[in-house]
């Protein structure tokens, strides 16, 4: 049956991810590359906590359209509309992302275009969620999160206007607003959860097209030709570090997570999927970025300057900083999930931050060779000892 346009489908629980919502989250990946290299640029501690900034800008962004996917499909009437032009806006924001922070005069305001479309990104997902809520909870927490939405605006556009470190700064505070009010809110009136199973798997899916995106940046890094044997190498071990980042992700962990909301009491679902998705997530899509920015880092050092020199301070950082991230995030999802620490990846988080030392001594293809080394020791040891896979048979946090 064809719906109308003005109309909308509610989803069921067996609902699954749809195609059109694919399509979304490879124009946010698109976005998330853009920061990659806005990064790249200029490699330095103020460019990264920047391009963080902006992660966390597109990250909350996306999220919203994952839960009202779940609420309504994404692919139907109103919604499909609704959210095709968010994805728009959101491809407009990934095209003025390198200019995020304009230095130099140009005839588009780059950071305008960016706040205007984050602001029509939220402010059009309020509006459908709102439309599509027949849940006095759901409508309640809608209404509370507008609020510290509404509020988020005002340092959005002045940061954008001003430039420079306010801007830096300002939007540093849009994240606190209207993230950390919005959760604030949630703790009021928690989030409904209608699919675990759709939800679980847009997770996977997006996670597996950001490792696929940092594969093309790696690429794009080693140049359209191979200019060394010590290129094509460095390019091989980037290669492993992907295998590697969906290796522990994939390998029980994305079960072991979607089977634990599976068994959830149905009123702590929206708490869990809020703690363990929406916010503990974040760190392993940041982690991903970094470490692509940080082996795009190694191969433009083999390409431009030789072999024997070492990777800057700021690729050092990105390359294990972000493997520790990642692992971070997996050890994160799986407290707030479950309520116990998984031991692995909070000691290999550790080790990777206590490598940077000898990495920074290392040439820069070594430095990449550790890290290798480094993550599938981490692989190896997780499934050795299986504790991620204990966590089949406990109980979800309460």
């Amino acid at each position: 049956m064809r719906i109308p346009r003005y109309r909308y489908e509610t989803t069921e629980e067996t609902h699954r991810t749809t195609n059109f919502e694919i399509f979304f989250d490879l124009v946010f990946v698109f976005a998330l590359t853009r920061t990659v290299e806005f990064m790249a640029q200029t490699p330095a501690a103020i460019t990264m906590l920047r391009g963080l900034i902006l992660i966390l800008l597109l990250w909350f962004s996306w999220s919203a359209y994952a839960w009202l996917g779940n609420e309504a499909r994404a692919d139907v009437g109103l919604i499909r509309t609704g959210t095709m032009t968010a994805m728009a806006a959101l491809f407009v924001a990934a095209l003025a992302i390198p200019d995020a922070w304009q230095e130099e005069e140009n005839p588009l305001p780059a950071p305008l275009l960016i706040a205007a479309a984050y602001l029509v990104v939220r402010v059009l997902h309020m509006t459908l969620y709102l439309y599509v809520s027949r849940s006095p909870q759901l409508t309640r927490t809608l209404r509370l999160s507008l609020v510290p939405l509404a509020l988020a605006s005002l340092p959005l556009v002045a940061g954008a206007l001003v430039g420079g470190m306010a801007q830096t700064v300002l939007w540093a505070v849009v994240f606190l607003v209207d993230v950390g009010g919005e959760r604030i809110a949630s703790g009021y009136s928690p989030w409904e959860l209608r699919s675990v199973s759709h939800f679980a798997e847009r997770h996977r899916l997006v996670i597996i097209i950001a490792i696929g995106e940092s594969l093309i940046s790696i690429g794009l890094g080693a140049g359209a030709e191979l200019a060394t044997w010590w290129v094509l190498l460095a390019a091989l071990l980037g290669f492993v570090v992907s295998v590697c980042l969906w290796r522990l992700y994939f390998d029980r962990f994305a079960s072991v997570i979607e089977r634990i909301m599976a068994t959830a009491p149905r009123p702590r679902l929206g708490t869990i999927a809020t703690d363990a998705f929406t916010f503990a997530h974040l760190p392993m899509i940041a982690g991903i970025m970094y470490i692509a920015l940080g082996i795009e880092q190694v191969l433009a050092m083999l390409i431009h300057q030789g072999a024997a020199d070492r990777l800057g301070l700021p690729g050092v950082v990105a390359l294990y900083g972000g493997a520790a991230l990642y692992l971070v995030g997996r050890g994160l999802c799986l407290r707030l999930a479950v309520g116990r620490t998984a031991l692995p990846p909070v000691v290999g988080a550790v080790v990777l931050l206590l490598l940077m030392a000898p990495a920074r001594l290392l040439p820069a293809l070594s430095a990449l060779a550790l890290l290798v080394v480094a993550l599938a020791v981490q692989c190896a040891v997780e499934r050795r000892y299986g504790e991620l896979a204990a966590s089949l048979t406990a109980e979800p946090a309460s």
